[in-house]
């Protein structure tokens, strides 16, 4: 992971670490301080259902929730930032036991970040690895459009007794 330093408004001084491959996460609907989203709110934004977020809980893909005073889940805005990411996860095929090792090295901090580089790194790997399948699967889909192209502008020129 490329990385830079960054000096922030509020200590112009003192630089952080900032990722600067990744996108940016989404506007969030509501700024810093007001984001207590209800379930079935994360469900719209997210398009994951509430099963798949406790079931998230329940393995440990998910931090804790914090809870209102009548016991329903509040997420902020700092956990769809992590939704996003595990549905990126997601689509890189990462499997679930891996997700969840990756959410426990996070919440272990900054020591484990080896280990974080290595499990992306090897995830990585395997993305280029699909890629790769992928472009080779759609040279045969182009091959197999174009023949059929071909042959059906014969098969129509000969039909109409042209040439």
């Amino acid at each position: 992971m490329q990385t830079t330093a960054v000096a922030t408004e509020e200590t112009p001084q003192a630089p952080t670490r900032t990722d600067i491959c990744s996108a940016p996460p989404p506007r969030h609907p509501r700024p810093d301080g007001q984001d207590q989203y209800t379930i079935s709110e994360v469900v719209a934004f997210t398009g994951l259902t509430a099963h798949t977020l406790r079931w998230y809980e329940r393995i440990g893909l998910m931090a804790h929730v914090d809870r209102s005073h009548t016991g329903q889940r509040r997420y902020t805005n700092r956990d769809l930032d992590w939704l996003d990411l595990v549905g990126k996860l997601r689509l890189t095929g990462m499997p679930v036991a891996d997700m969840v090792r990756y959410a426990e090295l996070v919440r272990a901090g900054e020591s484990t970040y080896g280990e974080r580089y290595e499990l992306l790194e090897a995830t990585r790997r395997d993305v280029l690895a699909r890629i790769a399948e992928l472009r080779d699967t759609l040279a045969v889909l182009d091959r197999k459009i174009g023949f059929y192209a071909q042959a059906g502008h014969r098969y129509e020129t000969e039909r109409n007794g042209t040439r």
